[in-house]
């Protein structure tokens, strides 16, 4: 173990008292958690892709609320778009998560599915329905090359928002996101489109979430990544005034204006993505 994240343990034991007093308090954050969800119409639940108990912490606090009668629509990072017809079709012939996962995204790659299968259980066991919130990578790519229009007509532009100028502050900051989180490796010429794409996601994610919670189906609740629920650049922006409670889920404090809620968790000892991202960038320049 790196000596960073033994002293970020050690931090943690202590704050605890004892390691088995953990346990205990992680519990108490969710029932904690799960009573601020349900007084809001839109909640946005964010995570640590790899970080299994944000993950954990975060089911938990969606189970307890659905034990107190909290019945939201459910939308997801890890469904593209294109599939809600084939995950609807899931949801109604499926009696267990790995079925609807097989059926809905038999070809989905880079998630865990694990972490995501009790949030489906949980769905199925209530009748919840699931939104499948995402752009997909073939999309994200077109947009990084050629633009929104490459992806979106006219009429879908105008919907999500994307057919005027971008403000020049929200595109400086996911640039910025965009090369913070590649280790700053990224080609220049790359940031940009990169960013775009990013903007498009979370366009896409916010308008999903607005059409149900304008269609009656509300509360409404996203499940995606941290990036993309931050109050300033992320959906939150491009929902604009409605009840919207973002809740990330991090490993390291965040700024006081990136969420309504901030649920700081033990981090995930992973080995470092910056040199994994290093030596691709290296192999790609060689061949």
């Amino acid at each position: 173990m790196a000596i960073s994240n033994a002293i970020k343990l050690a931090t943690a034991v202590l704050a605890c008292g004892l390691l088995a007093a953990c346990a205990p308090n992680r519990q108490g954050v969710s029932s904690n958690l799960a009573k601020q969800l349900v007084v809001h119409d839109i909640v946005l639940l964010g995570e640590v892709h790899d970080n299994a108990q944000a993950h954990r912490q975060r089911t938990q606090a969606l189970q307890q609320a659905v034990r107190d009668g909290w019945r939201p629509v459910i939308a997801m990072e890890q469904f593209d778009r294109q599939q809600q017809s084939s995950l609807d079709d899931a949801m109604q012939t499926c009696t267990d998560a790995r079925c609807v996962i097989q059926k809905a995204a038999p070809d989905a790659k880079g998630w865990e599915w694990a972490y995501y299968e009790p949030v489906i259980d949980l769905a199925l066991k209530h009748g919840l329905r699931i939104l499948a919130a995402n752009l997909s990578r073939a999309d994200a790519a077109s947009i990084m090359q050629h633009g929104f229009s490459s992806v979106f007509s006219a009429e879908v532009m105008h919907e999500l928002g994307l057919d005027a100028s971008l403000p020049p502050d929200l595109l400086q900051m996911q640039e910025r996101d965009v090369q913070q989180g590649h280790c700053g490796l990224l080609p220049e010429q790359m940031v940009n489109g990169m960013a775009q794409a990013q903007i498009a996601r979370d366009a896409v994610m916010a308008f999903i979430v607005r059409q149900a919670s304008l269609g009656g189906h509300k509360p409404v609740v996203l499940l995606a990544g941290n990036g993309h629920i931050l109050k300033q650049s992320g959906v939150p922006r491009w929902l604009g005034h409605a009840d919207v409670f973002a809740v990330g889920f991090t490993e390291t404090p965040a700024a006081s204006e990136d969420y309504d809620r901030d649920v700081v968790v033990p981090a995930f000892d992973r080995p470092d993505p910056c040199e994994a991202l290093r030596r691709r960038f290296q192999s790609q320049s060689a061949s």
